[in-house]
């Protein structure tokens, strides 16, 4: 450990002296995209093979060396830097969920899994809107605000408040090589809860549009984020039945394979404004059910390249986190934090008595829904634009929850998923498997 820290000083030393030496437009040239790049790989994977050594995820050592050496603290990755790192993040997405949703394992719990969801989104609701509504004069959010507006605007928080990250969680199966009930229960929550979560997004934003006056457009809003889900689903699904084909009737270069289609499922997706992880989640779920077992192989070439675009995802979120906005509104989202993780672990444990899931299934579960990320921080961002003279104070107070729920859902769910004994299960199964499996990747 001692010697990998000392190469993690070195490097970031001679990182500095390369910034103060550089011309200045050094940071704006393809040369600032590759140092950023490279800096990133190397330090960030150093550091999170220190913090695994205590116990930690990988994860999150890749997104403290983020913030640490991102442009609020250290500013050793620049806000360009960091701004081209971000634009690895749609194939980072793509490549991290593109296998992991196995419609084929999860329907014969489909039932109960979504039972459990839709109890515990409902009673998690609920109770943090009542919170909320009742301690909205000493939130930093229009506290003048009344009635029916202040409904609208608790409402809109609430949503935020509430939504989940699949792109972490998928992330932390992937890194922690988990698989299981537990993995695919939180994995299905996440997802099939964002899902409503978005939908329900759309309706309370057009009653604070109605109660509170703004926007200058009524249907704008439904229509694009209908046209995102329901268009990215669909191309998806389109990709998936393509690349199943491919699988049936070559299979061979894998890996080759799967990178240019994830290239073409991002750029696509940029052009049409689709979103990344529904069209590559999609896209799994369709290959998946047509193409086993190649679709097998293929998710282990997904597993086994996993680990460059983890590293460079979780580096670019710990640079943009903003620690201007913790500590400005640091105790309020500290308080929030505290409080949607209380009510989400009592609505888990309604939830199991009313669907009569596994107690120990869910006394776990609730560790996982605790990550928040990019979904809610674009939510959040529309929110400003569409509200400028209250939504900017909501996406600062959401900034700064984000930013606590990307450094404590990863580690409360990996360890979770170490204590239900699936970390690692993904690796043990595959070598149970016959060969002809594993041969597939080798074609």
């Amino acid at each position: 450990m001692i010697e990998r820290l000392v190469a993690l000083v070195l490097l970031g030393g001679l990182m500095l002296v390369i910034q103060q030496a550089a011309a200045p437009d050094l940071v704006a040239s393809f040369r600032a995209i590759s140092l950023a790049l490279g800096f990133a790989m190397l330090a960030a994977a150093v550091l999170g093979n220190v913090v695994e050594r205590i116990g930690l995820p990988r994860l999150t050592g890749y997104l403290l060396f983020g913030l640490i050496c991102g442009p609020y603290a250290l500013r050793l990755i620049t806000p360009t830097m960091a701004s081209q790192l971000q634009l690895v993040n749609g194939l980072a997405v793509a490549l991290i969920a593109g296998m992991e949703l196995n419609f084929a394992r999860l329907v014969k719990r489909l039932a109960v899994f979504a039972a459990f969801g839709a109890t515990m989104i409902v009673i998690t609701f609920a109770g943090i809107l009542l919170v909320i509504f009742a301690t909205w004069p000493w939130l930093p959010i229009a506290p003048a605000a009344t009635g029916a507006e202040r409904l609208a605007l608790a409402l809109v928080l609430t949503t935020l408040v509430v939504s989940f990250s699949p792109t972490v969680t998928i992330a932390v199966i992937t890194e922690s090589r988990a698989r299981g009930r537990l993995s695919e229960l939180v994995l299905a929550l996440v997802i099939l809860g964002d899902l409503a979560l978005i939908l329900l997004f759309t309706l309370v934003m057009q009653f604070a549009r109605t109660t509170t006056g703004g926007g200058v457009d009524d249907v704008g809003l439904f229509v694009r984020l209908l046209w995102e889900i329901v268009g990215s689903l669909a191309f998806g699904a389109l990709i998936g039945a393509v690349f199943a084909l491919y699988l049936r009737a070559v299979g061979r270069e894998l890996t080759i394979v799967l990178l240019a289609v994830c290239a073409v499922m991002t750029g696509t997706a940029q052009l049409l404004h689709f979103e990344s992880l529904l069209v590559a989640l999609s896209a799994g779920i369709v290959v998946e059910n047509i193409a086993p077992p190649r679709g097998d192989a293929l998710r282990d070439a997904v597993e086994n390249g996993a680990l460059p675009v983890l590293v460079v995802f979780f580096v670019a979120a710990g640079a943009t986190l903003n620690l201007g906005a913790l500590t400005v509104v640091g105790p309020v989202a500290l308080a929030l934090a505290t409080m949607r993780g209380v009510w989400i672990r009592i609505a888990s444990a309604i939830g199991a008595r009313f669907t009569n899931l596994e107690p120990s299934l869910a006394n776990h579960a609730w560790k996982g829904l605790i990550s928040q990320a990019g979904v809610t921080l674009g939510l959040a961002t529309i929110v400003a634009a569409e509200f400028p003279t209250w939504g900017a104070d909501m996406q600062v107070l959401m900034v700064a929850l984000i930013g606590l729920h990307e450094v404590v859902g990863p580690i409360l769910f990996r360890a979770a998923l170490a204590s239900a004994g699936e970390v690692g299960r993904f690796d043990s199964d595959r070598a149970s498997q016959p060969d002809e499996l594993h041969h597939e990747l080798t074609k």
